[in-house]
């Protein structure tokens, strides 16, 4: 039995995104119970050379539209990075679960063996077949990034757990 591509992918990418709505919610909260401003958590990083909370949203979003446009071989959209509030992150991450859903199974399912191009500042782009690519590279991507920010909120004092990083169970 062959994978199905879009349900490895929109599903999983869109619960995901809209779990990360709910942990900015809750760092809205926690901001307004410790009376700080929640931009304070815009700049945290976990160590001096990885990238802003801001920047760990950015790329997540980015990753994911990347994953779907990449299998369907269109243009993924760019988007200004010039968030500026939890609110602008909200929105940016509602933009993206609305563009990931916008695909439908007949753009993704069939794409496992479809040459995949990942630009590299070096020049030469990572070449994927499309399952190789949503398995190793766009899901751990995504993951990575989303779980990063998670981190950082949880490390900022926000009261998340485990069931908030996985979400509904249904």
């Amino acid at each position: 039995m062959s994978i199905s591509m879009y349900s490895a992918s929109v599903p999983v990418i869109s619960r995901l995104l809209n779990n990360m709505l709910g942990w900015l919610d809750k760092a809205d909260e926690h901001a307004k119970n410790k009376k700080f401003e929640p931009s304070v958590y815009l700049g945290m990083r976990l160590a001096p050379d990885m990238f802003t909370l801001t920047r760990q949203v950015q790329i997540t979003s980015d990753s994911a539209k990347g994953c779907v446009a990449r299998l369907a071989g269109v243009e993924m959209p760019k988007w200004e990075d010039n968030e500026a509030s939890l609110d602008d992150l909200r929105a940016r991450i509602r933009k993206t679960i609305d563009y990931v859903q916008s695909f439908t199974p007949a753009q993704l399912d069939g794409t496992e063996e479809r040459e995949i191009l990942v630009p590299r500042r070096t020049g030469e782009p990572n070449r994927f077949e499309g399952e190789v690519f949503l398995k190793h590279y766009a899901m751990a991507n995504v993951y990575f990034h989303a779980t990063t920010t998670y981190a950082l909120l949880r490390h900022a004092g926000v009261d998340l757990g485990k069931s908030d990083f996985l979400g509904p169970l249904k």
